[in-house]
């Protein structure tokens, strides 16, 4: 029962105060979940391209279970989505709008996926 992650850019001018404490406590739930340095990681990773499980767990060291446990509330707040190839399921993320943001978030670290600065 997973919910599209809708990402449409809203200037801050343009919302009540009371609106933006409702798109507040609406986006709270999607960034406690990437607050997991894990969970994160394979946010990361996904803004680079799609991956299965096994590409996953290759790239970040973790158990296949670990790694599943770790998508399934990412699938569930409709941050990344899955696709059924053969054997296997793919996962990317959700949408471009999120995708951006994500690569622009490990450029800072200087070792991302996006150097946003050139």
């Amino acid at each position: 029962m997973s919910r599209a992650l809708e990402l449409t850019p809203t200037p801050p001018a343009a919302e009540p105060d009371g609106a933006l404490i409702d798109r507040a406590r609406e986006l709270a739930p999607q960034f406690k979940a990437l607050a997991d340095e894990n969970r994160l990681a394979i946010v990361l990773l996904l803004s680079e391209r799609s991956r299965t499980v096994r590409e996953l767990t290759e790239a970040t060291g973790l158990a296949q279970t670990l790694v599943s446990h770790h998508l399934a509330p990412l699938r569930e707040l409709g941050l990344v989505t899955v696709t059924p190839k053969g054997r296997s399921n793919v996962y990317a993320l959700c949408c471009d709008a999120f995708t951006a943001p994500m690569r622009a978030l490990a450029g800072l670290t200087g070792g991302g996926a996006a150097d946003p600065g050139r």
